[in-house]
């Protein structure tokens, strides 16, 4: 017994076939990667991140620990581009901004001098 020959399914435009979410944290754990990829160094925690999404729009505020003395804007600068590009690379959405919280400084000199990091307020 043989079956019937089957014929192909109709053809589906893409806009008619769904739609792609990507959750929130899975764009935050992107944003926590690329912030630890554009630092030289991480001193204490590594970055953390929150992202809210809205349609194909990702709002970042990103935490990090920095090294003191060191140029923190242009860290800030660093992480906000690589942050950006990367999101928009992985997951195809816009980012209009990228908000930085320094949560603390690791002073290089307390590090150096006490044998341990001792972060400062």
């Amino acid at each position: 017994m043989s079956s019937p020959p089957r014929s192909a399914p109709p053809r589906v435009d893409a806009a008619e076939r769904g739609a792609t979410r990507i959750a929130d944290r899975v764009v935050a754990k992107i944003a926590a990667q690329a912030a630890r990829e554009a630092l030289t160094t991480t001193p204490g925690t590594p970055p953390h991140a929150a992202v809210t999404v809205h349609h194909d729009i990702a709002r970042v505020r990103i935490s990090l620990e920095l090294d003191y003395p060191s140029d923190l804007a242009a860290q800030c600068a660093s992480v906000r581009r690589q942050v950006a590009l990367r999101i928009e690379e992985c997951a195809s959405m816009s980012v209009p901004e990228v908000d930085i919280d320094i949560e603390h400084l690791h002073s290089a000199q307390a590090r150096t001098a006490t044998g341990r990091d001792r972060r400062l307020r």
